[in-house]
């Protein structure tokens, strides 16, 4: 068979050297973009595995099986949403990375994951930049601070006294050491200088369980987690850390206006690839998220659930994560987070 160089000579002068590597090179970029656009036209063959290294039931969990539905459909492949929690992402996150980059594992990502956890762990088991391809931030990630009925305080200022009055006592929950939930609180501390007691959970919905249960007073929660919670008034909401109020919740002032002003704390969901994700299949990848979001339906059940929708660029996601991965130091050192 062929091997497509048969036609370049194999002897030749010095002379000659300046008429064939012009269409040698001409030559090799059409393979090159051949094989790309085999690979992105061929694909997906079978389906596609989205790894979610957080509990069902997490912001992540929930964005990611909207978005999974949308582009099943949009593929012509199912994508099948696996859940490996544990040690606040970095075992589902590990299992993504060392994956082949083939487009048939991806993961649902959040910037705890991506930004905070390879700052706190010396011995990260992965590299944000090194191990992964951006494929598209899916959506903004609001939050609100909660606390069981029973807390006596009706509001943030009230529950911050109390905090100032009781140093040490009132203890609050969060999905693990490094998650965003404590990172929220972290932030809220370093701002209000209040004493709060850390409790570090294996997964943000079996912290917040507890904060419903009574067993542990307050928690910062992501909305889409809380919201039907407060609505049945089995949780009390102080403020949300965005900064303006939300839509699905207009009655619950921001924490800047509720009396820490230039509080602002937004996380968000994505999706990532094993690094070496050929161009094409990414692209792919990135167009069926975007137009997941896209679709009324789930845009709207995306929406009332409190995120806010973002469906960016694999570039653009790559420039907010370097932006948030020193966001995110600085926060770290300036609140001197440390691993529990």
């Amino acid at each position: 068979m062929s091997s497509g160089f048969d036609a370049i000579p194999r002897v030749f002068h010095a002379g000659q050297r300046h008429r064939w590597l012009p269409a040698l090179t001409v030559a090799l970029a059409a393979m090159v973009c051949a094989d790309v656009v085999a690979q992105s036209t061929a694909y997906p063959a079978k389906p596609i595995r989205m790894l979610v290294p957080l509990a069902a039931g997490s912001a992540v969990d929930v964005v990611g099986r909207l978005v999974a539905v949308g582009m099943s459909a949009d593929l012509g492949q199912q994508v099948v949403v696996e859940n490996l929690p544990g040690a606040a992402g970095l075992i589902g996150t590990e299992r993504a990375a060392r994956s082949a980059p083939d487009g048939y594992t991806i993961a649902a990502v959040n910037d705890s994951i991506m930004t905070v956890l390879p700052q706190l762990h010396v011995k990260s088991p992965y590299d944000s930049f090194r191990d992964f391809t951006p494929i598209a931030q899916l959506a903004a990630v609001t939050w609100l601070l909660v606390a069981h009925p029973s807390v006596p305080a009706k509001s943030l200022p009230a529950l911050l006294a109390l905090a100032k009055k009781r140093p040490g006592e009132i203890l609050y929950a969060s999905g693990g050491n490094g998650s965003p939930q404590q990172l929220g609180m972290e932030l809220l501390r370093s701002m209000t200088r209040v004493d709060l007691v850390h409790v570090a959970f294996k997964g943000a919905t079996p912290a917040l369980n507890d904060v419903v249960a009574g067993h542990v007073s307050v928690m910062f929660s992501a909305t889409s987690v809380a919201l039907s919670f407060v609505k049945e008034g089995r949780l009390r909401a102080f403020g949300t850390g965005s900064p303006k109020r939300l839509a699905v919740l207009p009655e619950v002032p921001t924490i800047a206006e509720a009396g820490v002003p230039g509080f602002d704390y937004v996380t968000w969901a994505g999706l990532v690839a094993p690094a070496g994700t050929p161009p094409g299949v990414v692209a792919r990848l990135n167009a069926a998220a975007v137009r997941a979001l896209q679709r009324p339906e789930l845009r709207t059940k995306v929406i009332d659930l409190g995120f806010e929708l973002i469906a960016n660029t694999p570039d653009e996601f790559a420039q907010a994560l370097k932006r948030d991965y020193q966001r995110m130091g600085t926060l770290i050192r300036e609140a001197s987070i440390k691993l529990d």
